[in-house]
């Protein structure tokens, strides 16, 4: 049996892991990131990268690489006739971008592998051992027993957790949608829309290309719900789709077909001392919105720079207890959000269908509800909660603001450090910042990594009490 340690150790290789390595990698952190699929899937659930979430792969400058990959949607179609306007977003990005998920994924493993994270494909965790000082992962790799050490371990390995098992961390909910139809088929049809969602009492079906001919098919029919293990057949998932979208757009020659059902599940708690929770292995809900792999990578940003904070010694252990805080009542959000979306969407009768379109119609006119719903699914309104007499500005996501250089804050944060926003003249005691001079006059503030506003105030005793709280302080020769 072989044995390998490192600072950080990651089980699962999707977005949310992948995110969290390359930060860990770019901070200098040893990071190995543990996959129990031999080989990439060209299989995907997720289709739609919102506004925030480009913010962030800008943050790591892949947002132009990403963008390349897919389609700008600017109007987001809940059921029925009601859309969402995304073109009023305060963001670089007022849109959502329809891509399959491997191409996030191909892009963040790009990414960490550059930066040195270590990928073990074919490693299936076992069993993991917390202790005082590390955590033992176990792994069979190919037969073989190999055990993996790190200061802490992150469970980013999705809805089936191995990680959350072994800690024993409930995970309470219940299923949404059951029998769900998955399907990648080719059309001689193709849809008029980018995103097509369509509903009547017969079910509901989505339809949205991977841009190479090939198109996902997710359908219900509340008629029938066969078991997970019930084949699919292209024969049923066609007649679906014509009695809800009144054509089947020719569909032909899946390559892959599965039943699947939708739950509504939070951890009680994203960390037990020395392992943490991330991703759909911390939440899972259904997939209206479009909401589940966003909140994953915002996960990951939210924690990547504060392990690296702390393993370098700039912080304590206490400062990993904020992710938590931060991020679960985000993952409760999220949940209530989609669930009510899901829950509207699959309303059957009639009338009950007609009231809800004018409702929903009715109250996204109304501009502090839409606006409301657009930033909340777009993840531009999540903000986190602040000590008691902080400035407004403190949890909130800090907007791109332009320097003076010609720069910009986003590009500022690329090299995954705090930065100072400060209007005013150079000032000693600050040097070991990264320091953005705005362009127009603003409040003075401090950037985390992950782009909301750790500090914002008058600078003085108040930034430098402020700094050495976030892991933001120079460290000690």
């Amino acid at each position: 049996m072989g044995e390998s340690a490192y600072d950080v150790v990651i089980v699962g290789a999707g977005p949310t892991g992948l995110l969290l390595a390359g930060d860990l990698a770019a901070a200098g952190v040893r990071v190995a990131v543990l996959e129990k699929r031999r080989e990439e899937s060209n299989l995907t659930r997720a289709f739609g990268v919102h506004a925030r979430t480009l913010e962030q792969f800008d943050a790591r400058g892949l947002a132009d690489q990403l963008i390349a990959t897919g389609k700008a949607l600017g109007r987001l179609r809940l059921f029925g006739s009601v859309t969402v306007s995304l073109a009023s977003l305060p963001s670089r990005y007022p849109f959502l971008l329809i891509t399959p998920q491997y191409h996030v994924e191909r892009l963040l493993l790009e990414r960490a592998v550059a930066g040195g994270a270590e990928l073990v494909r074919g490693a299936r965790v076992t069993r993991i051992e917390p202790g005082r000082d590390e955590v033992r992962v176990t792994v069979d790799h190919g037969g073989d027993v190999h055990t993996f050490t790190g200061r802490y371990v992150v469970g980013a390995d999705g809805r089936h957790s191995t990680v959350r098992d072994q800690l024993g961390l409930d995970f309470p909910g219940q299923s949404v949608l059951r029998s769900l139809i998955l399907a990648d088929v080719r059309v001689t049809e193709s849809p008029p829309e980018v995103l097509t969602v369509l509903g009547n009492q017969h079910g509901f079906c989505l339809i949205v290309p991977f841009g190479d001919g090939w198109y996902r098919i997710m359908a219900r029919d509340p008629n029938w719900e066969p078991p997970d293990d019930v084949p699919v057949t292209i024969e049923e998932t066609a007649a679906l789709v014509r009695r809800v979208a009144g054509t089947d757009y020719g569909m032909h020659s899946p390559r892959w077909m599965s039943r699947f059902h939708s739950d509504e599940r939070q951890a009680n708690s994203y960390r037990r001392g020395r392992v943490l929770l991330a991703g759909d292995a911390a939440h899972v809900h259904s997939p209206a919105g479009g909401m589940g792999m966003n909140t994953g990578l915002q996960d990951a940003a939210n924690l990547g720079w504060k392990l690296a904070a702390v393993l370098h010694g700039r912080a304590g252990d206490s400062l990993l207890d904020t992710y938590e805080a931060e991020r679960h009542p985000v993952g409760r959000m999220v949940l209530r959000t989609s669930g009510g979306l899901i829950r509207a969407a699959i309303l059957r009768p009639s009338l009950a269908r007609t009231a809800r379109n004018g409702i929903f119609r009715a109250a996204i006119a109304v501009r502090p509800l839409g606006d409301q719903l657009r930033m909340r699914l777009s993840g531009i309104g999540v903000r986190y909660p602040a000590s008691p007499g902080s400035h407004s500005l403190v949890g909130q996501r800090a907007p791109d603001l332009a320097a003076q250089d010609g720069g910009r804050l986003y590009t500022a944060l690329r090299g995954g450090e705090f930065v100072l926003v400060d209007p005013g003249p150079e000032r000693p005691g600050y040097e070991h910042l990264v320091t953005l001079r705005p362009a127009e006059q603003t409040t003075p503030m401090l950037v985390r990594p992950d782009g909301y506003v750790a500090w914002a105030g008058a600078i003085g005793p108040d930034l430098d009490r402020a700094l050495p709280a976030w892991g933001a302080a120079r460290m000690a020769s």
